[in-house]
């Protein structure tokens, strides 16, 4: 079976690929055992809330966290004391400053926010154990809920940050001159030093940032890392203060709470959606990861994901989905055409949408059809009830019809009318020279259902030809001398395209039977247009309703091909039941039985589109 990548996937490989080349930055070289890093690493991960992983590159290629632990340790300090109590010894205010500026308060000494490393340092002073090894091990255990795997800590990173740490010494010693910290700061460094160390890899930073964005639920494991309540302090901290000096700009482009490291990791979150890792090792004058400002902006703006833009909950777009075995078209097929229709029935899918489309949503839509890419040939997408689509979820609707035509299905949209943007965009697809028409489009599912089910014969089944009168499925059952006495008094009837069969308000006098070609029932609308509501094949009867109550015909019915048809006059029906009553009876069961196939078909649709 062919594999079928996700368009997002597809979408981080296409940004991995334009920034891969880029070798601008350097490496970390104040901790010198992160100057050995390679500089050609790089990977983006890109988890949803839902728990799907999409990821590129040197996603299991090891690294140390860094200050990327700052933001999940004041979580826990949050959750140990309380916003008050921390608030009392680290502040929220952006400093406007470098990682490792020492930037304290001058007349309390409070750091101005826990994203610098005062504030951080100060932030693990206020984990409680009863021992720093037992304060370590909660940490650790902490963010192995995050991560959702064992993590350990990088011992030669741990001793080099341990040796070179001068900087870092001399700011927790002020921090304990103005009592933030309350005893001997060497315990606390030395605690700060090893959270620092702890190895991880970008998929794990991606999962990380995607409990965050799922009120701190871990959406691969399902275990709880921070209490909700504690969430929105964590995000708010990251999203003024998390990248340090460049925090202004990010927020302004990028538009997600974040947090690098100097090891070469971004974390982004975009709450009640995803959240983002990209770890590449080169860094820029502010100390972050060149490649990962990059990628979070480009990613930002073809998905629009700036928190501003973005919407905050993620509810099922997929108002409905099923296939043509439990909802098919309201056209009446030939026996064949029929049972063709129904052992393939599974290879047409339709997708009832709803709400707002935006990068999240429509993920959770492209996923489950790419899923599906091998055993579907006809994708219906109905809009109707879709309020909004943005940019990246018509680029992300546009790279899906290009995945499943690849793996020979199409994509038909309904109601689509009010996307314009969307059809811009798929057929803009046509203009840069690929052959084949991407953006096919009605008014109505059933219409869409049709031309499906069309195509979809057409590819195994031979034009329908004439069927003779003995095997029209009204005659089920009878002998031939029967259906002769009826052949006898049926008048032959031909009509061309357009041809008007059937009236409306005429008095229903005849039942028609037929036999070539394709007709169709039309209904009057308030506006004065009229609707097909059903089609018919060769084989089938029409008109029985009207016949068999005596009432007017309540709707049009006209040739859409060259038709033709035996019509059996009311006054013929009632000598062939004076002269032949058992012949009547069978006909009017025959009839019964086509009203009653019609009448569960509806219920069966009723039940699947009632859900």
């Amino acid at each position: 079976m062919q594999s079928v990548k996700s368009p997002v996937e597809t979408t981080l490989e296409e940004i991995h690929e334009q920034f891969r080349a880029n070798a601008a930055g350097r490496l970390a070289d104040y901790i010198p055992e992160l100057a050995k890093a390679d500089p050609s690493h790089f990977g983006i991960a890109l988890v949803t809330v839902d728990g799907q992983i999409y990821e590129v590159g040197d996603t299991a290629q090891s690294f140390t966290i860094q200050s990327i632990s700052k933001p999940f340790v004041y979580g826990l300090a949050l959750e140990d004391n309380s916003r008050a109590d921390v608030l009392a010894k680290v502040g929220v205010e952006p400093s406007g400053e470098a990682f490792n500026s020492i930037s304290l308060d001058p007349r309390s000494g409070r750091p101005m926010n826990p994203m610098i490393n005062a504030g951080a340092i100060a932030t693990t002073g206020l984990i409680q154990g009863g021992s720093a090894e037992n304060r370590f091990e909660r940490i650790l255990s902490m963010f192995e809920t995050y991560a959702g795997r064992e993590l350990s800590v990088d011992m030669d990173i741990y001793r080099s940050e341990s040796a070179t740490g001068h900087r870092n010494r001399a700011i927790g010693h002020m921090l304990r001159n103005f009592e933030i910290l309350g005893s001997d700061p060497n315990p606390v460094l030395e605690l700060y030093f090893r959270q620092c160390s702890i190895s991880v890899n970008c998929r794990d930073l991606g999962v990380m940032a995607a409990t965050l964005a799922n009120m701190g639920r871990n959406p691969v494991t399902g275990v709880q890392a921070i209490r909700g309540e504690y969430v929105e302090s964590v995000l708010s901290v990251m999203g003024s203060c998390g990248m340090y000096d460049y925090a202004g700009e990010w927020i302004y482009r990028v538009g997600m709470p974040a947090k690098s490291g100097v090891s070469g990791g971004i974390l982004a979150v975009l709450p009640g959606q995803l959240g983002i890792g990209v770890y590449s090792p080169l860094l820029d004058d502010h100390g972050n990861s060149v490649r990962g400002i990059e990628v979070c902006n480009k990613l930002s703006l073809h998905f629009n994901l700036h928190i501003f833009n973005a919407v905050q909950s993620v509810h099922s777009v997929i108002r409905l989905k099923y296939d043509s075995s439990q909802v098919a078209s309201n056209r009446k097929r030939t026996r064949r055409g029929a049972a063709n229709l129904k052992e393939k029935a599974n290879q047409i899918v339709v997708y009832e949408l709803q709400g707002e489309l935006v990068f999240s949503t429509a993920e959770v839509v492209v996923r489950d059809l790419v899923s599906a890419a091998n055993t579907v040939r006809y994708v219906i997408i109905d809009l109707k009830r879709v309020l909004t689509m943005d940019q990246s979820a018509c680029l992300l609707f546009s790279k899906t019809i290009e995945v499943l035509s690849h793996a020979g299905a199409a994509v038909v949209f309904t109601h689509a009318a009010a996307h314009k943007n969307l059809r811009r965009i798929v057929k803009a697809w046509n203009k840069n020279g690929n052959t084949g028409e991407r953006w096919v489009q009605f008014e109505d599912n059933n219409e869409a259902l049709e031309f499906c089910e069309d195509q979809l014969l057409a590819s195994f089944e031979t034009p329908a030809e004439a069927v003779p009168f003995e095997e029209l499925e009204v005659f089920e059952g009878m002998t031939h001398a029967e259906i002769e006495l009826i052949r006898g008094v049926a008048k032959n009837c031909d009509y061309m395209p357009g041809d008007i069969i059937v009236r409306m308000g005429d008095a229903a006098d005849s039942l028609f039977f037929l036999s070539a070609g394709s007709i169709s029932v039309q209904i009057p609308l308030q506006n004065g247009n009229y609707k097909r509501i059903v089609s018919f094949d060769a084989g089938s009867v029409f008109g029985e309703v009207a016949f068999v109550d005596g009432s007017t015909r309540s709707a049009m019915v006209y040739a859409d091909t060259p038709a033709h048809c035996f019509e059996l006059a009311r006054d013929d029906f009632d000598r062939l039941g004076e002269n032949h009553p058992a012949l009547k009876i069978k006909l009017l069961q025959n009839l019964l039985l086509v009203f009653s196939s019609n009448l569960r078909k509806a219920n069966r649709e009723i039940a699947t589109l009632g859900q």
